[in-house]
């Protein structure tokens, strides 16, 4: 079974998520702040991290950074997760270390693809 780390700060947004995921079979564990991604991506090694990008104590962007520097973090794969849904904001993401990118509202067949794609074999069993 795969594991996710979805980082989100928003309760509403994070319970709909992670409770969707875990229905899909992969196994979550929940973030809440960017210092708390960074903590837990080194402690649980996720193979895959949703990120949001507006988060509090570090936003995703570094958080992100943070992770790709770190040479136990940088093979996990990171989708941005944003409502910032200009070309310019998909760029930064991709900038900060991103290897996808989505935006909210989430659509949740076509997050599973990116999820999927990114997962190759180690998606849901």
């Amino acid at each position: 079974m795969a594991k996710i780390l979805l980082v989100e700060d928003n309760e509403m947004n994070r319970d709909m998520l992670s409770r969707r995921l875990d229905r899909k079979g992969y196994a979550v564990v929940i973030a809440v702040d960017g210092q708390q991604a960074i903590d837990l991506a080194a402690s649980e090694k996720p193979d895959l991290i949703l990120m949001d990008m507006s988060l509090p104590v570090i936003d995703g962007w570094e958080a992100t950074r943070r992770l790709k520097a770190d040479a136990l973090t940088r093979q996990i794969p990171i989708i941005a997760l944003t409502a910032h849904a200009m070309p310019e904001d998909e760029r930064k993401a991709r900038e900060a270390g991103c290897n996808d990118y989505d935006t909210k509202p989430i659509e949740l067949p076509r997050l599973l693809e990116k999820i999927a794609a990114l997962l190759g074999s180690a998606g849901p069993t």
